[in-house]
């Protein structure tokens, strides 16, 4: 049944962020935690992946009506595939309790910057090539190294950064995808050494993304109005954050377990600490 609904729910992200360009990191990452699954070591990397597969696919309806913007945004994606390991790598270090508190913090700045552009009219120009590719370079970077930390593809950061730069929205959404699928997909390979593979579940919501994913990247080229999308999108990631602050600040590290072991040199019991349910038995 838990994973019948984690199914449905990313079926319905990836519709979503397909339709931005996006992976769907923001609610793949906290869905899998919210089901049970470790953060570190399976919500993180299995969000990385999908991340990278929705919006691989989601390029496919895009590419089609030519909305990807191949040359400009290789400087990003270049520098986006760099980061991501590097961030993959410094999230081991960094403690749970931290890490849903950067990502809840990512979320919101995106969710208040899809508001804001949601009023403003689509731009007629875009900068010069070279000035993109110098904030191209600079973003993807950013935006990798992220990503690659909190189990995104980075494309809340780029998505709005492409807008800046003159980007009508359709093309924007359609460039993020080409841009986060390099960074998804390496931040995966950073975070694999580490991670824990779940096959099941990974093979339910990797059918579910398939099915969000080409729909949600139909309905954007054919019917989507940009500001209702907009809206949508920031809606869902205010309610994210929301949960995402409540569970960082609710958050209480598992205690440490103590197990009498018979010490037989003293005739007494000793007590060792044991990590969560492994018991430890002194067989001298």
């Amino acid at each position: 049944m838990l994973y019948i609904i984690v199914f449905f729910i990313i079926a319905a992200a990836s519709f979503i962020f397909a339709m931005l360009g996006l992976g769907g990191g923001m609610i793949y990452v906290p869905v899998l935690n919210w089901a049970g699954f470790d953060l570190v070591k399976v919500a993180i990397p299995l969000g990385l992946l999908l991340n990278g597969l929705n919006t691989l696919l989601v390029l496919i309806p895009y590419a089609r009506k030519k909305l990807v913007d191949w040359k400009g945004g290789a400087v990003m994606a270049v520098t986006a595939l760099i980061a991501a390991p590097l961030g993959a790598m410094i999230s081991e270090k960094v403690p749970v309790q931290t890490l849903k508190i950067l990502f809840a913090v990512m979320v919101v700045a995106a969710a208040i910057r899809m508001i804001w552009s949601s009023k403003q009219t689509e731009p007629d120009k875009m900068l010069p090539f070279l000035k993109r590719s110098v904030i191209g370079f600079f973003t993807g970077a950013f935006a990798g190294f992220t990503g690659g930390m909190l189990g995104l593809g980075g494309g809340f950061i780029i998505a709005p950064i492409l807008m800046m730069m003159g980007y009508k929205t359709k093309k924007a959404a359609a460039t993020t995808a080409f841009v986060v699928t390099f960074s998804s997909f390496s931040g995966y390979l950073g975070h694999m050494a580490q991670g824990e593979m779940n096959w099941v579940l990974t093979v339910i919501v990797v059918i579910a993304v398939i099915i969000g994913s080409q729909l949600g990247g139909m309905y954007m080229t054919q019917k989507a109005k940009s500001k209702q999308v907009k809206i949508v999108y920031a809606v869902v990631l205010l309610a994210i954050a929301a949960k995402m602050t409540y569970g960082a600040i609710t958050y209480r590290p598992k205690p440490e377990k103590n197990v009498p072991v018979k010490d037989q040199s003293k005739t007494s019991n000793v007590n060792i600490p044991v990590k969560y349910n492994q018991l430890v038995k002194d067989e001298t």
